[in-house]
């Protein structure tokens, strides 16, 4: 090993530790605003530490989600609108552990790039610190990989790693039974799924991004980085007042693949497409492709973010409390004999 100083370094080959270190410093505030109950130990360790005992657990079982935003990342990026993108990944992994029955309890993130500009990266784990605290998670820990000749430049990508808890019994579906009454929960926009078919449409329709939106206020780029819904307290209230036999997170895949994931084999749904009106970046979407119906269903949410399946006789009242919590919520239809989901009515 040489001893002089003109040798060869590891920022010349594009990684720079003391930017990451300043970004570690600089997002610590947001990751300590979202600690709760049982956090042992957070950002900076090897690992982080959880007590589950101290976050009230008697029997826990553990629940654990993993997943990313997609290539809405390529508007965010192309746009500058960085700022939305960490709640989206948050929500895409602790709207899945909530169907499951359980309490989101903590959240890891991984941020890679071709470069580390800590501005950006600052906005966006600010924004993971947001979803987090939203959803009554702490962020405890990450990655900030920085990876010259992976990315161009400007590129990053994020994944997410959440971890939740319920006590043993807790776990649904359970019970899901005929006649069972489907309670939507709006979505706040298309979410985090679809992007690639979003990005080829905008293209097809010749607006760009710094457009103004056909669909509503705002440039077109913004409107369609609307962050993902987070339905965790809402749902987890709904759960506690009892009477929520499944919950399904319609994600990619729509209503018509994600709602038969929590429904029993041999049972179905029929869904009344008139019981709710499709929102106008929806209706907008469609023209523009001549998307059928069918394929609308099977790509977006089409309006509808959350699905709760509920005891007849508990509906109206979990209706009541969603509403009361801040939800917008449409009866959908009902479970039903006979797999697979019928859909009357039309997308209107």
């Amino acid at each position: 090993m040489t001893s002089g100083t003109s040798g060869m370094t590891y920022a010349e080959a594009g990684v720079d530790i003391d930017a990451g270190n300043a970004l570690v410093e600089r997002i610590k505030p947001a990751a300590q605003r979202t600690a709760r109950a049982g956090v042992m130990s957070g950002l900076g360790g090897f690992g982080a530490l959880f007590d589950l005992a101290a976050a009230g657990y008697r029997d826990p079982i553990l629940v654990a989600a993993t997943d990313g935003v997609g290539t809405k990342l390529r508007i965010a990026i192309d746009t500058g609108h960085v700022d939305g993108v960490g709640i989206d990944l948050v929500a895409m992994c602790v709207n899945d552990l909530v169907c499951q029955g359980a309490e989101p309890l903590f959240f890891l993130d991984y941020f890679a790039t071709g470069k580390l500009e800590t501005e950006t990266a600052a906005r966006i784990i600010e924004g993971i610190a947001e979803g987090c605290a939203q959803s009554g998670c702490a962020l405890i820990g990450g990655e900030t990989a920085e990876m010259p000749g992976m990315y161009p430049a400007g590129d990053f990508d994020l994944a997410g790693f959440a971890v939740g808890a319920m006590e043993r019994g807790a776990a649904l579906p359970a019970g899901v039974a005929e006649g069972d009454v489907l309670l939507g929960l709006a979505s706040s926009g298309v979410h985090s799924n679809g992007y690639s078919l979003v990005r080829r449409l905008v293209e097809t329709s010749g607006l760009d991004w710094a457009d103004a939106s056909p669909f509503g206020p705002d440039t077109l780029g913004a409107a369609l980085l609307t962050p993902t819904r987070l339905y965790v307290r809402p749902a987890l209230e709904a759960v506690r007042a009892g009477g929520v036999h499944a919950l399904a997170h319609i994600t990619g895949g729509g209503l018509t693949e994600n709602l038969p994931r929590v429904l029993p084999e041999g049972m179905g749904a029929e869904i009344d497409l008139d019981a709710w009106e499709l929102p106008p970046v929806f209706a907008w979407m469609a023209g523009v492709g001549g998307i059928a119906q069918a394929e609308m269903l099977k790509t977006f949410n089409c309006g509808i973010g959350m699905v709760l399946v509920c005891a007849p006789d508990r509906a109206e009242a979990l209706g009541a409390l969603l509403v009361q919590v801040g939800e917008t919520v449409h009866q959908l239809g009902a479970v039903t004999e006979g797999a697979g989901i019928r859909y009357r009515g039309a997308l209107t």
